[in-house]
């Protein structure tokens, strides 16, 4: 299986007129069938928050997944730390 040059992303979202400290990271893990698997992991900064994953039998298709969430999290005012 070739690796994707993917490395973890942590972004952050603080807004203090809100009261809003989040985080989201997101990264890609090889399965032990040779596809990969988008992990998501979101909350609130200092707080364990929740996890989800999208296993993909391609990891191009876990690359698209990966840049797509990229992308929506940076238009909700997620900045990459």
């Amino acid at each position: 299986m070739p690796k994707s040059d993917t490395e973890p992303l942590y972004l952050r979202r603080i807004d203090t007129a809100q009261n809003m400290r989040r985080f989201y990271l997101l990264s890609i893990q090889p399965t032990l069938f040779g596809g990969a698997s988008v992990i998501r992991n979101w909350g609130r900064i200092g707080a364990h928050g929740q996890a989800m994953m999208q296993t993909f039998d391609e990891n191009v298709d876990a690359d698209k997944a990966f840049a797509q969430l990229a992308r929506s999290k940076g238009k909700r005012g997620y900045i990459a730390k």
